[in-house]
Parts: structure tokens; sequence; C-alpha cells
């Protein structure tokens, strides 16, 4: 088998973990039922990779995506799976999607709810991370269409100028980031550079 077909790696019948307001397990449902109509609160995950100058890697989602095919979101966002830690889900999507290992800090979580049209929504209660990348990443073709590196400071005005080209939890994470935890994420860079 040729290693330039790249692994599909996502699946509508992946179970996934629905949580309550608290992020307490309640049960667990299909990821396809799970982004069905408004969507079932279930649990999740964002991570940002920054470069060790304070850059930061953005991904294209893939057009076959069910849900904002083609926007620009942070560089990996999924679901742990049913008996997965988030700690291990994370570093899956990381080698799956990027084949990235790297180190990552927990900033914060938060609910959120978006409706894409007909196909359906998310509604989440996000895990948000920072993570370090130092080269860059091979990239699944399934999961991204293309990467790009921006500064913070351009990821700020272009996301002000042109909010529509990103993903919703993209635009509601960045905001927090950079307002409440941009502090410990320049920590956390300081402590990862070498």
């Amino acid at each position: 088998m040729s290693n330039s077909v790249p692994p599909v790696v996502s699946f509508d019948d992946e179970p996934l973990v629905l949580v309550n307001d608290a992020d307490e397990e309640i049960g667990f449902a299909a990821k396809g039922r799970c982004h069905d109509g408004e969507g079932l609160l279930h649990r999740a995950f964002s991570v940002f990779l920054f470069s060790p100058e304070g850059d930061v890697l953005l991904q294209q989602r893939s057009g076959q995506k069910r849900l904002w095919p083609g926007a620009w979101s942070n560089a990996c966002c999924s679901h742990p799976r049913r008996g997965e830690t988030l700690d291990g889900a994370l570093r899956r999507r990381l080698r799956e999607e990027l084949s990235l290992e790297t180190p990552v800090r927990f900033l914060f979580k938060f609910r959120y709810h978006a409706r894409y049209d007909v196909s359906g929504a998310e509604h989440e209660l996000c895990h948000v991370y920072a993570g370090l990348f130092t080269s860059q990443p091979s990239v699944n073709a399934n999961e991204i269409a293309a990467t790009t590196i921006v500064t913070a400071s351009a990821l700020d005005t272009d996301v002000a100028a042109r909010p529509e080209r990103y993903t919703p939890w993209l635009k509601l994470e960045w905001a927090r980031l950079r307002g409440e935890t941009w502090s410990t994420v320049q920590q956390f860079l300081a402590e990862n550079r070498r």
C-alpha cells in the first residue's frame, strides 16, 4: 500500500462522550448523531499550536468536512472517544492530523453552540490547549486542505476584518485566549523554547 494515501481517521459512527453543563459524562452517541440538527452536547478539545516566537499555525478544514468545510481554524480540534482520556485523544489527533508530538498546556474550557445549516451543528463543551511546533507539520489531506502560519496580531486583524473565513469555535476561543490567557501562553512558550 502506498504511503501517499492518507489514512482515514474520522468516522461518523465513532462513539463520542455526551456531557452535562458540569462536563460530567452522561452517555455516548455516534459522532454523526452528535452533529445532527441542533446537536447533542459532547466533549471536545481545541489545540492552538505556536512557534517558539509566538506565531500561530492554522489549518484550513478539508472540503470533505460536513461542518464548515474550507473554513480556517486552529491547528487541531476533535473529540475524545468513548473510553479515551482528553490527553490521549488530543495526542492521537495531533499525530493523525499533523504527525506531531508536542508539549501542551490546558488553558480553559467553555460551552458553545453553533448551527452550520441544514447539515447540522456543533454543540460542545470544549477544552482548549496551547502547544508548540518547531517545524512545518505533515498534514493528513482527509482532514486538512492547507496550513498557514501567521502572527498573533495578523490573526487578530483578519478575524476582525473577515470573520466568515473562520470557524465559530476559533473566533470564540481566540478572543478569550488573547484576553485572559495570553500571559499563560507566553509563559508556556518561554518554558518550552529550546
